[in-house]
């Protein structure tokens, strides 16, 4: 019997590490005063655009909440050369997807599409923003759909939370106090003609922004540009005012009642700075370390070590901004309990806050923190759909084009020190608006009995 040797190959070794910084685009304008940022990401061969329209909620007129959300799903249920039908299939043929919302700094439509269908699908899109059909058969369909999708919402403990946290914070005034997507009321109001008006008043190129990311080698994205989105014509319109944001955090609890509830939803949430704000970084390395992931403090003491909930999340997210910086953001913590342990639950998390208040976070949390964070970036950033979604954030919060990478760099240089002030400052135990969706006869007195607060039972 005879042994055959074998020659193995030797085993690859680890190249050096490259630094990762979050892709700078290039910016630029064309002939119809569409701004375009565009960033080349070899390998991406599915090419995510992103188009900004600073249409925001505050300019729907009164009465007409909800406007600008049918306004921006009808974007592509047919235009002047393709009907609702076509449309779609030419986008299927295209191998394209294509979204739209309306949020409060203002509209966004997405599209992706693979680069060799780039021109293609940039037509349709053009298509869409130039001649919308806007059909009355159309627009009556998105107003039915949208008036069934509100009692899901309403039964949904999480938004049900969301709606009522908002109601409380900002004047019954504000536009931030109301449901993005209307009321019952105020969709069945809408028409076709209330949704041209709209688009005509605030979907032009001179004041909104495109933005390109994919592997566009070979590519000649200028002529491609010129010849769909540069066709997009419209007066120029100076950009809205951005209304003051007000906010009542008085420390209170109100109970949305739900008799029978087996768990209780738990949003707490105050207003506080966006992005501008030099305090940001640290916030965001605070909160996280408090909430933002499953070794977080909020899961180690309500999760780990009590039992009461499968997870609490704490975070902030921005609402919207302005150029001078004068926008706000939600901070909140959210997360679900069992019944009976709303009031010990809630107890604890206030500890919790007390506690970092009295102590703050350690050196080995804030190391933690940075290293998931930032480390992570380069595989949260892998497509380029979250790339493009990233620069049209910072478009439309009126932030610079580095602000991203700059973020990065400044995370990694935030002391424990000044995390725990930002989120201590973030999350004060006497100016926070607790919402619980939940059996008021169950939890009332118990969390009454907590001193956090005024509590208020409402219905619905």
């Amino acid at each position: 019997m005879s042994l055959t040797s074998m020659d193995f190959h030797p085993q690859p070794q680890p190249g050096a590490a490259k630094p990762w910084a979050f892709p700078a685009p290039d910016r630029g304008t064309l002939d119809n005063g569409l701004t375009v940022l565009t960033s080349h990401r070899p390998g991406q061969q599915v090419v995510a655009v992103e188009i900004f329209l600073p249409a925001p909620l505050d300019a729907e007129p009164a009465g007409l909440d909800g406007v600008a959300t049918i306004m921006a799903r009808a974007l592509s249920e047919g235009t002047d050369q393709h009907s609702a039908e076509e449309f779609a299939a030419e986008l299927e043929r295209c191998g394209a997807t294509l979204d739209a919302h309306a949020d409060h700094p203002g509209v966004r439509v997405s599209l992706e599409v693979p680069v060799s269908r780039l021109p293609k699908a940039l037509g349709l899109l053009s298509e869409a923003l130039i001649a919308p059909a806007f059909l009355d058969t159309e627009i009556e369909r998105l107003v039915r759909n949208r008036l069934d999708e509100i009692p899901h919402e309403t039964a949904n403990p999480g938004r049900r939370a969301a709606k009522q946290l908002s109601k409380e914070l900002f004047p019954a005034e504000s536009r931030m106090s109301r449901p993005r997507q209307g009321t019952e009321e105020t969709v069945a109001a809408i028409d076709a003609a209330a949704v041209r008006a709209f688009f005509e008043a605030y979907v032009r190129p001179g004041t909104a922004t495109a933005v390109v990311v994919g592997d566009l080698t070979g590519v000649d994205l200028e002529k491609v540009l010129a010849e769909t989105l540069g066709a997009w014509t419209g007066e120029p319109a100076e950009p809205l005012p951005m209304p003051p944001i007000t906010a009542d955090d008085t420390g209170r609890v109100v109970i949305v009642d739900r008799p029978g509830a087996v768990q209780t939803q738990l949003l707490i949430g105050r207003v506080g700075p966006d992005r501008h704000d030099g305090v940001w970084p640290a916030q965001v390395l605070g909160t996280y370390c408090l909430g933002g992931t499953l070794t977080s403090r909020l899961d180690r003491v309500l999760r780990e070590e009590k039992g009461y909930t499968y997870g609490v999340r704490a975070f902030g997210q921005v609402l919207r901004s302005d150029a001078e910086g004068n926008g706000a953001s939600m901070l909140a913590i959210s997360g679900s309990v069992d019944t009976p342990n709303t009031g010990p639950a809630l107890d604890d998390l206030w500890k919790v806050l007390r506690t970092l208040a009295a102590e703050g976070l350690t050196d080995a949390e804030r190391e933690t923190a940075v290293q998931n964070l930032v480390g992570v970036a380069p595989l949260k950033y892998e497509t380029a759909a979250s790339v493009a979604g990233t620069l049209a954030d910072q478009v439309e919060q009126h932030l610079p084009d580095d602000f991203q990478a700059q973020l990065y760099a400044r995370l990694a240089e935030t002391g424990t020190v000044e995390a725990t002030a930002a989120v201590v400052s973030a999350f004060p135990v006497d100016r926070l608006v607790t919402v619980l969706v939940g059996d008021a006869s169950q939890i009332a007195e118990p969390v009454r009995a907590l001193g956090i607060g005024e509590v208020t039972v409402v219905t619905g």
